[in-house]
């Protein structure tokens, strides 16, 4: 039975986007294994006594198999390696992310890779990612997961979505990496020359 997981962001005993986690892990559970019932995530973490930033995982199928915290400890990304995979699939948040492994193992000598499906831009290996035109952030219409931040972000018209191919990439000025522990206020920037 195949495991999923939310990633979730607690900061001062703050459960983040828990509703986006909430919807994504019922769709799924729907989707998946034809659960009729809504599990509320927010009944089942406990927020730890901590000044920290904790990232909390819920694994699950049909039910919460487990609950891990731990202290988020935030990546250096500078650079990109493009890789493409036409048969990659990754819809789901799946534990297994053997897929993804595989191509992380094609980096070289840059930080992550950015994921190319049929010409089309769509994420790194952890995160979702946004382009600046020089007045608008533009997200992959078709990302391999959509993520809970990229939804609200999407929601809170930050980001557009857009049909961004591979060789579009030069019509940009920056990037922007972003995922559900890693905020748009993190700045977490890519220079468009760092992407090789």
């Amino acid at each position: 039975m195949c495991l999923l997981i939310e990633t979730i962001k607690i900061k001062n005993n703050k459960i983040y986007n828990i509703n986006y986690h909430n919807q994504r892990m019922n769709n799924a559970r729907k989707d998946l294994f034809n659960c009729k019932d809504f599990i509320d995530l927010s009944k089942f973490i406990k927020s730890p006594n901590s000044n920290d930033i904790i990232k909390c995982r819920v694994i699950y199928n049909q039910k919460i198999a487990k609950i891990e915290y731990e202290k988020y400890l935030l990546r250096n990304i500078n650079s990109l390696k493009i890789v493409n995979s036409d048969d990659i699939e990754y819809q789901y948040k799946y534990k297994d992310r053997s897929e993804i492994e595989k191509l992380l193992k094609l980096k070289n000598n840059c930080d992550d890779i950015l994921i190319i499906k049929n010409k089309r831009i769509t994420d790194t290996s952890f995160t979702n990612i946004a382009f600046y035109d020089g007045t608008k952030w533009l997200t992959p219409i078709y990302p391999l997961l959509k993520g809970t931040k990229r939804e609200k972000l999407i929601d809170e018209n930050k980001i557009i979505e857009k049909d961004i191919f591979i060789d579009d990439l030069n019509k940009y000025k920056k990037a922007i990496l972003f995922n559900s522990m890693l905020d748009l206020e993190d700045q977490m920037f890519i220079e468009i020359d760092n992407i090789k």
